[in-house]
């Protein structure tokens, strides 16, 4: 086996690099992973492709291998593994926090605040090259039912939105209101018909994503975003708005419309990352008994239920993968997701 490979890094400008590194050897409680499928998530284009914007967990280290979705199996290991073995199909939970401190331990890595934090793909290299080196307290197994695009998928989008969704309690009394139809929003619908919701809206200011929600069939309203879109979702809840809102698109306008189409006692994820929200603390939240929770990705725990009730409930992520690319073929991969207009992008290795 050769003993470099090419790896993809991001030098902002909306530019892609393609340059040579070691194939890293395992460590005591590392493996060595042979990539199978790695997706592009949207703060990849928000936070490093287009330009630097990122700061604190979501800083980018010049030079580093991109990409935080990654799925493979295991090819080689170091020292000292307790459960995963060579042969293993795994998935990678993004963030390599400290392990010891109180959100590592309750298995919320993404809350760690220690220096030692580091995330694949944005502190230590990332799924973007053939092989990548990760710690096995990070590896999340991959079932023979799921295939490696089911689990990079998994690896952030579908873990982000299940957290939400189950924290708000999502159920067979519930219409959802999905604002923003990307990646996550369309993982959020997915997820939502699975777990009961009984009526699934969704709202996008992308035509083309719109129409691919319902030839997949996950939405049962849709409605591109504009002036009407408030007296649209009323209309078609009998005036009363729905129990459950999930906010994807991080714009003010659209968590505007996910709070005021939300009815009495009901609830509100949001999930998209940046932005502002300009509300009316009184009218649009304490008078209506409102609740609104903040999630950031998911824990490892909660992953693993994720993995597990994706098999039960007999879907697949797969199926919001618009286009695959070989990962020379990267530049192009990176161009057509940041043009807003596809479902997920995917780079596959063979």
């Amino acid at each position: 086996m050769s003993k470099t490979m090419t790896g993809v890094i991001l030098p902002g400008n909306s530019t892609v690099e393609f340059r040579e590194f070691d194939i890293p050897t395992p460590k005591y409680g590392e493996v060595l992973i042979r990539t199978k499928a790695t997706t592009i998530c949207g703060s990849d284009i928000r936070c490093i492709y287009r330009e630097r914007l990122g700061k604190g967990p979501e800083s980018y280290i010049p030079g580093t291998i991109c990409g935080h979705e990654p799925c493979g199996v295991i090819e080689d290991t170091g020292e000292g593994l307790r459960r995963f073995k060579k042969g293993d199909r795994v998935i990678v939970y993004h963030i390599s926090g400290c392990g010891l401190c109180y959100d590592c331990r309750k298995g919320y890595m993404i809350s760690c605040r220690s220096p030692l934090r580091r995330a694949y793909g944005w502190q230590r290299d990332g799924g973007m090259a053939p092989f990548i080196l990760a710690e096995e307290k990070d590896l999340i197994l991959l079932p023979d039912k799921l295939s490696f695009l089911d689990g990079a998928q998994i690896a952030c989008g579908f873990g982000t939105v299940y957290e939400a969704l189950d924290r708000m309690g999502i159920n067979g009394n519930d219409a959802l209101l999905v604002v923003g139809l990307g990646p996550v929003g369309l993982a959020a619908l997915q997820l939502a018909r699975a777990m009961g919701a009984h009526r699934l809206i969704g709202v996008e200011i992308s035509p083309e994503r719109i129409a691919l929600a319902k030839r997949l069939g996950l939405v049962d309203n849709a409605f591109v975003a504009d002036n009407y879109t408030y007296e649209n979702v009323l209309e078609i809840t009998n005036g009363f708005g729905v129990e459950k809102a999930v906010d994807t698109s991080a714009g003010d306008t659209g968590r505007q419309l996910a709070l005021r189409t939300t009815r009495d006692w009901g609830k509100i994820a949001f999930v998209g990352e940046g932005g502002v929200c300009n509300f009316a603390p009184s009218p649009d939240i304490i008078h209506g008994q409102k609740t609104i929770y903040g999630s950031w990705v998911t824990s490892t725990w909660k992953m693993e239920e994720l993995v597990e009730r994706i098999v039960r409930w007999g879907i697949h992520p797969e199926r919001l993968v618009t286009n695959k690319f070989f990962l020379r073929q990267a530049d192009a991969a990176f161009a057509l997701m940041a043009d807003g207009k596809c479902g997920k992008v995917a780079v596959v290795f063979d």
